[in-house]
């Protein structure tokens, strides 16, 4: 079999890197492999390793240059060259993948719907969209006509939980029979990840945590500093759990970037935004920010409670290495596939942004170390029951064979 994969970029992010993880599993199952992309980024070596890698080639600004373009379009010329040009490099990225030896394309993100819908691929041939998105994301990188040519051009649809699956059937339309629960986590990777993390002694101790009292209650959260993770929750949560005032709780979140010093003045960051309502509600003790860091782990294994304070996250990696740190995660119900997970014994499912009832579950885990200690346990268990990287490249291997079979 011949599989060709699209992905957006070559970024060290999570849905590139659950790609490469399928990319060495097939490999040793000794499928061919052809991987378009739409850029590059740090696992492109890696990806060239295991695979025939071809990039789009990058839209120029001019057909000609700025002059000629103006009188290429009085002449009404324009539209015809760019076309022209157009079918070249539809022509030429085809030939670099060898598109007419292509047995099924495996799309990986919805941003990978606008390179789908630019190849000359055969319309027998078989596509499968493995789909990590849900409203927010989808409307961050995908345009709707390439969304809805993918979804129509499909036989199937892998999501990563079910909440990812009924917003494409509730939103999209996509039936039910037409998709299916996919996840592809390489459990032995994060835990030899945590491992080493848990294994420090000669290494620096880490800022701000090394000033804690050792006995002290630490609440994580880890991500992007945007909207859509919460951070504003998370500062709101630091407050409502330190009120009133009983045993400290430290609220310590890793990756958000400081401003950068500049002679020039300019609009305030979302770092700046938090740390003056840290500052306004009295908790420049009890909250702190780190900048992204690849000691994530380090910092993790410091926390006693992981809280996912996400409007939206599909099935957020941070939760597995969170669980494999045998943290109890607390996440609100409705934002994505956590809550699928945790369930009622792996940490607290409250209602979407309801604050109250998630400081309160904070506060509760906080003062009861046995019941933290179980939850994460099960996390853990939980997480090496439902994520075995074989039985699902079985369900993929199977798919695809009975997909191409009746193609």
């Amino acid at each position: 079999m011949v599989l060709l994969l699209i992905g957006h970029d070559a970024n060290r992010a999570g849905a590139q890197l659950v790609l490469l993880h399928m990319m060495q599993l097939l490999s040793e199952r000794g499928v061919a492999m052809r991987l378009l992309l739409g850029s590059g980024g740090e696992l492109l070596e890696q990806y060239r390793a295991l695979a025939t890698v071809v990039i789009w080639p990058a839209d120029e600004p001019h057909l000609v240059g700025p002059v000629a373009d103006k009188v290429l379009g009085k002449l009404n010329l324009w539209q015809q060259r760019a076309d022209r040009e157009a079918q070249k490099r539809r022509d030429a990225v085809g030939q670099a993948l060898g598109l007419n030896e292509v047995d099924a394309v495996l799309v990986n993100t919805v941003s990978g719907g606008r390179w789908l819908q630019r190849l000359a691929l055969p319309d027998h041939v078989p596509v499968v969209a493995y789909l990590h998105e849900l409203p927010m994301s989808v409307g961050l990188y995908s345009r709707p006509e390439e969304l809805a040519y993918l979804l129509n051009r499909c036989q199937h649809l892998l999501t990563v939980s079910r909440a990812t699956m009924q917003f494409y059937h509730t939103e999209y339309g996509v039936p039910e029979a037409k998709m299916s629960l996919f996840t592809l986590i390489d459990v032995a990777a994060i835990r030899a990840r945590v491992a080493a993390a848990q294994a420090g002694e000669n290494r620096p101790p880490l800022p701000y945590l090394a000033d804690l009292p050792a006995d002290a209650v630490v609440v994580g959260g880890c991500g992007n500093a945007e909207w859509r993770k919460g951070n504003d929750l998370f500062v709101a949560l630091a407050r409502m759990v330190n009120q009133p005032a009983e045993t400290p709780v430290y609220f310590v979140w890793v990756g958000m970037p400081k401003p950068q010093k500049t002679a020039q003045p300019g609009a305030p960051t979302l770092y700046d935004e938090l740390w003056l309502d840290v500052q306004k509600a009295g908790l420049t003790d009890r909250v702190h920010f780190i900048e992204p860091t690849p000691d994530v782990l380090r910092y993790m294994a410091r926390f006693d409670i992981f809280l996912l304070c996400s409007r939206e996250d599909p099935y957020p990696l941070v939760v597995l290495e969170a669980g494999l740190t045998n943290l109890p995660v607390v996440c609100f119900a409705g934002a994505g596939g956590a809550p699928e997970l945790v369930e009622t014994d792996g940490g607290v499912v409250v209602p979407y942004l309801d604050l109250t009832a998630m400081s309160h579950a904070i506060r509760q885990l906080a003062n009861d170390a046995g019941r933290r200690q179980k939850q994460g346990q099960r996390l853990a268990e939980k997480i090496a029951e439902r994520h075995q990287s074989e039985r699902s490249m079985d369900q993929l291997m199977s798919l695809l064979k009975n997909l191409t079979y009746n193609s």
